[in-house]
């Protein structure tokens, strides 16, 4: 029987290839991503590095090849991923948000720098690929203590906001950012308890998208420094019940 190997947050298979310590060289890092990728079926691989021009020998050795789609970050469409074998070349955060909800065969992420790439890898729990060695992902344990609601109702805010951004392929939609905004303002005493960290958490567990997450966490960080939000008229006077 054939083992299953989908990550928990994607459809396909996802691995991670780390330095490891002792490393000196970003080579071993890369090979292990591409010989991955490469095991796992499917038809044409596209790479993604930063910018056309980029340093790594076997990388140009996999570009070089035909039937492989090179592409650089600028003007990128995750939508030509489809379909294909991903080997994504040292991503920061935001290009890895982007690859939620992309339909791929395998994405295989060679890493550049650990912030980068934690709370991804927490959410898409990918193999990690060391020298040597593969750690497969844990089954999330059951928490002793589940986290307490949010008080003053902004754990059904938030749990009303996810299911209506899980609703839409491209997430959260500007009107129920403008709702959030309105709420912030027009019952900010709501709001004066919650920490951007609460909330961070409370959204993650929700299962949103990270991009969504940082947008909800912005919208709080701003709204504690003190900034008022230009909202439509429509919803200028709207707070949740």
């Amino acid at each position: 029987m054939e083992e299953d190997i989908t990550s928990e947050a994607y459809t396909f298979p996802v691995a991670i290839s780390r330095l490891t310590e002792g490393e000196t060289s970003r080579e071993p890092q890369a090979m292990r991503a591409i010989r991955w990728l490469l095991d796992q079926p499917g038809r044409s691989v596209v790479v993604v590095t930063p910018r056309k021009q980029f340093h790594g020998e076997c990388l140009k050795r996999l570009v070089a090849q035909p039937r492989v789609l090179h592409l650089s970050w600028r003007g990128l469409s995750v939508g030509s991923l489809s379909g294909r074998r991903v080997l994504y070349a040292w991503p920061d955060r935001n290009h890895l948000n982007r690859l939620w909800g992309v339909d791929a065969e395998a994405l295989a992420v060679i890493e550049w720098n650990e912030g980068e790439t934690a709370e991804w890898i927490a959410d898409a729990k990918p193999i990690q690929l060391f020298h040597g060695r593969t750690v497969e992902p844990q089954p999330v344990a059951e928490p002793a203590d589940r986290q307490e609601p949010l008080p003053n109702g902004v754990d059904g805010i938030l749990e009303h906001i996810a299911a209506m951004a899980a609703g839409y392929s491209s997430g959260l939609k500007w009107n129920e950012e403008d709702k959030l905004k309105a709420d912030m303002m027009n019952r900010a005493d709501r709001w004066v308890p919650i920490t951007v960290e609460q909330v961070r958490t409370k959204c993650r567990a929700l299962g949103m998208r990270s991009d969504d997450v940082d947008t909800i966490a912005g919208i709080l960080q701003r709204r504690k420094e003190g900034r008022r939000f230009n909202v439509r008229s429509s919803y200028r006077t709207f707070h949740f019940n």
